[in-house]
């Protein structure tokens, strides 16, 4: 459905110049700075695919979105959506897409809803049967009904998300892109708004691509997620590959019968193994004795059974590290000095 290949965007922008006397040389300046939003990006989504694109702030995100929808032109490479150049062939392009901007709206804010959507309905040139068979999906899975008269200014934020879902969805696109689909909603609205995703993607088997921050969403509603940083993708697969490789980190927490017999423990030394494989803390008021360590070095019965002979274990709670942290990781460390 999706082929981005070897994708770059450059922004050109006139330099500037500190200062009254730097206003005045730059208006006769030809110097130019080029910064370079997108520098190499290459994958493939299949049809029916939900693929989370995830990086930190200004990694690049946003504009390959646009490259994608159509708004913007790559400065190299190419980029087909169900085999159209969306820079090319807008018109068609949009005819397949459906977009969601989590700040943004395309609803007219003065409006009652219902007549955003049979504007909606003429752009798209949605017939009068195909309209009532989309409004009773979209009634159902994101309860439109409710608010379908009230302008969209009197709406609010949770209201708002649901009826932007609804318009991206009323013709019944192969593509639907959604960027920070669930910000600033409450717990109920955002589980509400992802079972709606789940849903139709599931009846019309609906290509997503979903832009966010919130790792709830990535972990909810995708199996594959596509991470990019500085212009470059550096991770492209599963969340149980990313966790498995890149979630070294595992944790255990044992409630001990008596504390003082933990106390001098050097787990990392009977396990043979260095210490930053295998750290252990003690908290002697709630005799709890947590032991975190290198999955890949140590497994969960060798801890287990090196405590156990030491001391009366009463519980066990094993942790895995949490997908967020992973994620946080990768932003601040990247996950290797060679671009992928």
């Amino acid at each position: 459905m999706i082929e981005v290949k070897h994708i770059g965007k450059d922004f050109v922008s006139p330099k500037k110049y500190p200062g009254l006397r730097g206003a005045v040389k730059g208006l006769f300046s030809n110097e130019k700075v080029v910064k370079k939003a997108v520098e190499d990006i290459s994958f493939t989504i299949d049809d029916g695919e939900i693929v989370g694109y995830i990086g930190s702030n200004g990694a690049g995100k946003s504009t390959t979105i646009k490259m994608m929808t159509g708004i913007l032109a790559p400065t190299k490479g190419e980029c087909l959506i169900n085999g159209i150049n969306p820079s090319k062939n807008r018109k068609a392009n949009a005819q397949n897409i459906g977009v969601v901007f989590g700040q943004r709206t395309q609803l007219w804010w003065d409006l009652p809803l219902s007549e955003s959507f049979t504007i909606l309905k003429e752009i798209y040139n949605v017939t009068d049967e195909e309209y009532r068979k989309q409004m009773e999906f979209l009634n159902k899975v994101l309860d439109l009904q409710e608010f379908f008269d009230r302008p969209v200014r009197t709406l609010s934020l949770g209201q708002r998300m649901r009826a932007d879902l609804g318009a991206a969805l009323l013709h019944n696109p192969k593509v639907l892109y959604l960027d920070e689909p669930t910000i600033g909603l409450d717990l109920v609205v955002k589980d509400n708004i992802r079972a709606a995703i789940k849903e139709i993607n599931e009846k019309y088997q609906t290509t997503v691509i979903l832009t966010t921050h919130d790792i709830g969403d990535i972990e909810e509603l995708c199996s594959r997620i596509i991470i990019i940083d500085n212009g470059w993708k550096i991770y492209d697969g599963s969340l149980e590959v990313l966790k498995d490789t890149y979630g070294t980190r595992r944790k255990i927490s044992m409630e001990v019968k008596r504390s003082k017999e933990a106390l001098n423990l050097n787990l990392a030394e009977k396990l043979g193994v260095p210490e930053e494989d295998c750290k252990t803390e003690l908290d002697q008021e709630q005799n709890i004795l947590s032991i975190t360590f290198n999955k890949h070095k140590v497994q969960v019965p060798q801890v287990i059974h090196a405590v156990m002979e030491i001391t009366e274990v009463q519980d066990i709670q094993i942790q895995e590290t949490e997908l967020a942290e992973i994620v946080k990781q990768i932003y601040n460390n990247g996950i290797t000095n060679e671009k992928k």
